[in-house]
């Protein structure tokens, strides 16, 4: 068994991926869109109220109200790191044949609850336009997240049951300076670097006890 526990600080916003209370966006900026004309040109085309998401996607709360992730997204993230990089030749993940099988039952995320240290900076919130082919032709939405500030840092511990698996974890927490965590993660949304604050494996457990 191998125990490593982790920081993580995130180079760039993360956003939620909880469903939220619904809420109805007043009024979409243009202006604030990667493609100002083109959007409010389709907007306009469609209606406001068909370019409006009527849910915005947040971070769970503890009791005092400060945001945190379930450690299953944590093993969420390593299973798609692992999807990825196994198409890479010659990589770890790539060593690993049955990887969401063995992730599911030998890969395991502590605490269940992990809390999120923003250090004194505010949630924020970030609206993207979403884009669909329907039956009616393309429509676009306004997506909204909460999110948690560049900066904010995370500690978990994260434990495998194969030894062998430390080359693909390193591999996956590396890739994270790539392919961020959370939701929106193919524009950069989420990058993160990591430093390993403690290792350990079972023979240094058993040399503790003696």
């Amino acid at each position: 068994m191998l125990k490593l526990k982790i920081k993580v600080t995130f180079d760039d916003e993360v956003l939620g991926t909880a469903a939220g209370n619904p809420k109805i966006h007043e009024e979409y900026i243009a202006s604030n869109s990667p493609n100002a004309l083109t959007m409010a040109e389709e907007v306009a085309a469609i209606g406001e109220e068909a370019a409006l998401e009527k849910s915005m996607t947040v971070f769970p709360k503890d009791d005092e109200g400060n945001p945190f992730v379930w450690d299953y997204q944590w093993r969420g993230y390593f299973k798609d790191a692992f999807g990825m990089l196994k198409r890479v030749p010659g990589s770890s993940c790539g060593k690993i044949k049955a990887y969401k099988k063995e992730l599911d039952g030998l890969l395991f995320v502590n605490p269940r609850k992990i809390p999120i240290d923003m250090h004194g900076q505010e949630m924020g919130i970030c609206q993207r336009p979403l884009r669909a082919q329907t039956m009616q032709g393309e429509r676009v939405a306004l997506a909204s997240s909460e999110t948690i500030p560049e900066g904010s840092t995370m500690i978990f511990e994260i434990e495998t049951l194969l030894d062998s698996h430390e080359d693909a974890i390193i591999e996956a927490l590396d890739y994270g300076r790539m392919r961020g965590f959370g939701q929106w993660r193919n524009s950069g949304k989420g990058r993160f670097h990591y430093e390993i604050l403690e290792r350990s494996t079972s023979k240094d457990w058993k040399e503790e006890k003696k």
